[in-house]
């Protein structure tokens, strides 16, 4: 009952804040009147990328690795500077809904026709079931749902798992279908930040109910001694070559990876597009960043902690959070805390059905199938897509329960596009001569050299061999010297010049460059720290034995 009172609450909070907005304009509908402040983007920036996947894949790996994993939390924050000094300012200043707006505006055309069939075919064949999947069977393990259903299932002849899946997949897709097609990214973004500080609150509470189990009644900071004796080793920022995320490929596919999902990935940006000015969005961007330096402490710690409670169990990496959570969670807190697990699923959700209705409608419908549309049908075509896509999305949902390493398969997937998007994104604010053709070559060739990487023999060995991460390295590497060559062989005529749209106010906002350095700072100081804390822990244990 506390998991449906705090769900409804967000839901009534959201309507009364959202209740006259305008719904009924392509900008009101997909960019929020372009009337968002820097709390509201930030909110819907962090939850939006928050899902159940990773709070309970994150901590399993560092179940297995330790704190070398915060690499995939702390390292986004370099890209989201990035977004704030230089990726914003170019998409702000056209005026763009979408990243293939912005593409068809430096290049031509044919360019964002590509890009946006790409992005739909991502998240529409891809992304959606995998979030209503995940997003389920972790709801099933926190809330033990087959349990609730009693005999019910018995009775019908369906396993109380199964049904468990199809209910809660279903609940969660109409849910977000509601919050995405009736309210229009403002909508969201309003629910993503209410449901944020649950989240926040939520992550955090795991994290302190698990030390003071940990210190054994004597309190959390007994629990933190505790673990830092036992894990020394472990935390240790610096990933060794059989650790997930080795420390080179920070510098290779793990930075590329987070600089396309923080500045050119749709799902995620779109909220930035609706900024009421370029300061308010630097300011949410860069909020951001500060609120992800965070994120270890819930997204990484409890994971380390579970080592430590279940060490010699043989338990999988994937099942210590949810474990974590049933043990170490006062029964009290549990609707509260699946109220705010449910929050991040359905951000995750929204957002990504939120940004598959604007690619439809402004780069499909308002592009290729009927150009004179008026606003009033260009927002109905989006939402009529975004019910035929929800539907869909939820039929598909329960059928990946029979799947075999489905997040291996996603990432495979997601870089075969994250990539070339990036290079053609990059190189086309970086560069005013590059001609269209070099943006089509890049996506498809690609798109062609990832996948035959990836899945086709033997070179899908030397991949492995080399570390994929650092694969997708030489792959960026590659194209945009393919692109800058045929720049020089083949250039546009006349130089690109972009103009301002007038969409937003452009003045910056006067902190950007000093907030950006010191987040900078941060991710630097945190790695020294924790590479030095390692140091230090191993000259202590020399001196010890001596």
């Amino acid at each position: 009952m506390s998991c449906l009172f705090f769900t409804s609450l967000v839901g009534v909070l959201t309507w009364w804040i959202t209740r006259n907005d305008d719904h009924e304009t392509s900008s009101g509908y997909f960019l929020g009147g372009r009337t968002l402040t820097f709390p509201l983007i930030a909110g819907s920036l962090l939850l939006t990328n928050l899902s159940t996947e990773q709070m309970v894949g994150l901590n399993g790996v560092a179940f297995t690795d330790g704190l070398c994993v915060m690499a995939w939390e702390v390292v986004c924050v370099i890209s989201l500077v990035f977004m704030a000094w230089f990726f914003l300012p170019h998409f702000l200043r056209s005026g763009v809904a979408t990243v293939p707006e912005y593409l068809a505006i430096r290049y031509d055309h044919p360019t964002q026709v590509i890009t946006n069939a790409i992005f739909l075919v991502a998240y529409v064949g891809i992304l959606l079931p995998i979030i209503l999947y995940t997003g389920a069977t972790g709801m099933i393990g926190i809330l033990n749902v087959p349990a609730m259903l009693g005999s019910l299932p018995a009775t019908v002849g369906i396993d109380p798992g199964t049904l468990a899946l199809w209910m809660i997949v279903w609940c969660v897709g109409i849910i977000g279908s509601i919050y995405a097609l009736f309210g229009g990214l403002r909508t969201v973004a309003v629910s993503d930040t209410l449901n944020g500080i649950g989240l926040f609150v939520g992550g955090f509470m795991i994290t302190g109910f698990a030390l003071s189990q940990l210190g054994d009644g004597d309190g959390m900071m007994a629990g933190a001694d505790r673990l830092i004796s036992e894990q020394r080793a472990r935390f240790n920022s610096v990933g060794g070559p059989d650790a997930s995320v080795p420390f080179g490929t920070l510098f290779s596919g793990v930075f590329l990876l987070t600089l396309f999902y923080w500045t050119t990935n749709q799902q995620i940006i779109q909220r930035t597009f609706g900024a009421s000015s370029l300061a308010e969005g630097q300011k949410g961007v860069l909020l951001t960043g500060a609120l992800k330096l965070l994120g270890p402490i819930f997204l990484v710690l409890p994971g380390m902690i579970a080592f430590s409670l279940f060490a010699g169990q043989d338990i999988k990496p994937d099942e210590a959070y949810g474990r974590l959570v049933n043990r170490v969670l006062p029964a009290p807190l549990t609707g509260f805390f699946a109220a705010a697990m449910l929050g991040a699923i359905l951000s995750s959700f929204n957002s990504a059905l939120n940004s598959s209705c604007t690619l439809f409608s402004l780069g499909v419908y308002k592009n290729l199938i009927r150009k004179d549309a008026s606003e009033t049908l260009v927002v109905r075509s989006g939402k009529v897509f975004g019910w035929i896509v929800a539907i869909i999305a939820m039929c598909v949902a329960p059928l990946l329960a029979n799947t075999t390493s489905i997040f291996g398969y996603l990432q495979k997937m997601n870089g075969m596009y994250f990539i070339p998007i990036l290079v053609v994104v990059l190189i086309g604010m970086s560069t005013k001569r590059v001609p269209p053709i070099a943006a089509k070559l890049a996506l498809a060739i690609g798109f062609a050299v990832i996948a035959t990487g990836y899945f086709v023999h033997p070179f899908d060995e030397m991949v492995a061999a080399l570390h994929e991460l650092h694969f997708l390295g030489l792959v960026f590497l590659f194209l945009v010297s393919l692109m800058l060559v045929i720049g020089k062989t083949v250039p546009r005529e006349t130089d690109f010049e972009q103009t301002d749209a007038g969409a937003v106010d452009m003045t910056p906002w006067r902190y950007t460059p000093v907030a950006g350095m010191a987040l900078i700072a941060m991710v630097f100081a945190i790695y020294i720290f924790f590479a030095d804390f390692n140091a230090l822990s191993l000259n202590s244990s020399l001196s010890e034995l001596r």
